[in-house]
């Protein structure tokens, strides 16, 4: 007996080890949505050098209907889809792009009949973190994964707590990792939580019962010397105590159809939000000594975010507005002021990244556009074709190849 009770302690010890000191790492080469720092930030050493005129294909695999992004590390790629009822996880080699491992669950899903023509997901991003890779479905399923063999670490099903048939795409939040803490947003039309589990175990360390989630995904940011969790519910903008889940502000930000869908972004001590039929907006989380309070600086009603989430270069913020069916610009961070806009006609959505002294800018027609991250005029640099089907997912720059989530497959592009 002894010697099981050792064993058992000594797992314990191990599984603690894990959640104390599994953390994001940010040198990974795309571990979650929108980069190692959830900024659409490419890292420097994924930049390519030159811009060649054209992109050649390496390889493209059938993956199945979704648009959540793809993530990659360790020479792999994670992809989240769905073939039929089931939502399928499966992890390709990224030079040759064979399987490695495949996953499958079942995970019906019912959504709002007015959005039929879109995927019935998965939205969410996965997130890979200390050889492990961590999955939210459609339906609020949350799973676990050993990144290496694929076997199934723990699962938490809060499907029986959502419907989604009043959703436009159920769950779409991408799962975030701080503090050694895993932490998502659940719910529906009608309420919803913010949960944080443990990354090793799955067990609950606190929930935030209150908003449904919109279809945005958090950022962490520090205001006040607090770290927090800024996101948008389906009726504000909220900022949440990492550690110990106390909500600590609230931005009143109703949508008559719960389309809160962009990420907030930090300038500086400005955070950023938009939505499509409420406008840009800067605000400042002032701290005193009753706790904090947001105030606004500024309000851009011409150029409002539907989908695309906005990326922030200087004094500079780079977005992609649903205006004229789809218009590029770039405003000023302090004052909101427009520097420049293009005439529109550009997409339904674009997914926008930084990329050292560039701007990308990936359209669902398969435009991929080059920018110069200049807040002076609209400067294109190059503009490729990624063809074969609409791209809804972030695109992976690897230095001398780019990976692209497009239709129903995921494809490799050599970049010299």
């Amino acid at each position: 007996m002894a010697a099981k009770v050792t064993a058992m302690n000594r797992m314990l010890l191990a599984a603690a080890l894990v959640s104390t000191t599994l953390s994001l790492d940010t040198s990974a080469q795309w571990p979650q949505w929108r980069g190692p720092v959830r900024d659409g930030s490419v890292p420097k050493g994924a930049v390519p050098e030159t811009w060649p005129d054209d992109l050649r294909i390496t390889w493209t695999r059938a993956v199945g209907e979704g648009y959540s992004s793809p993530v990659v590390e360790g020479g792999r790629v994670h992809v989240h889809s769905r073939e039929g009822d089931d939502e399928v996880v499966t992890a390709l080699d990224l030079v040759t792009g064979s399987p490695v491992w495949t996953d499958r669950y079942r995970s019906a899903f019912s959504k709002n009949k007015y959005a039929n023509s879109m995927s019935r997901g998965p939205f969410s991003t996965p997130l890979v973190a200390g050889g492990r890779l961590f999955t939210l479905g459609s339906s609020a399923v949350l799973t676990a994964y050993d990144a290496v063999s694929g076997n199934v670490l723990w699962r938490r099903d809060w499907s029986g707590d959502v419907d989604t048939s009043r959703l436009f795409t159920g769950t779409a939040m991408s799962p975030l990792l701080d503090g050694g803490l895993l932490i998502v947003h659940v719910g529906d039309d009608r309420n919803g939580a913010f949960r944080a589990v443990d990354p090793a175990t799955g067990a609950e360390r606190w929930a935030l019962p209150g908003h449904g989630p919109g279809y945005a995904s958090p950022i962490v940011a520090s205001f006040g010397g607090t770290r927090q969790l800024v996101t948008l519910t389906d009726r504000a903008a909220v900022g949440v105590a990492v550690g110990d889940g106390r909500e600590l502000w609230q931005i009143p930000f109703p949508d008559e159809w719960n389309e809160n869908i962009v990420t907030p972004v930090v300038a500086g001590d400005i955070l950023v939000i938009s939505g499509t039929r409420q406008g840009t907006f800067g605000y400042r989380i002032e701290k005193s000594e009753t706790g904090f309070a947001p105030r606004r600086i500024w309000h851009n009603a011409d150029l409002p975010m539907y989908m695309s989430s906005p990326v922030v270069v200087e004094h500079a913020l780079f977005g992609f507005s649903n205006r004229r069916k789809g218009q590029l610009f770039c405003l000023d961070v302090a004052t909101g002021a427009a520097r420049w806009t293009t005439d529109g006609r550009a997409g339904a959505n674009a997914s926008l990244q930084k990329a050292g002294e560039a701007i990308l800018a990936l359209t669902t027609e398969g435009d991929l556009l080059v920018l110069r991250a200049s807040a002076e005029k609209y400067d294109e640099i190059r503009r490729y074709k990624i063809p074969n089907g609409e791209t809804w997912a972030q695109p992976v720059l690897l230095g001398d190849r780019l990976l692209v989530r497009h239709g129903n497959s995921v494809s490799v592009w050599a970049l010299q």
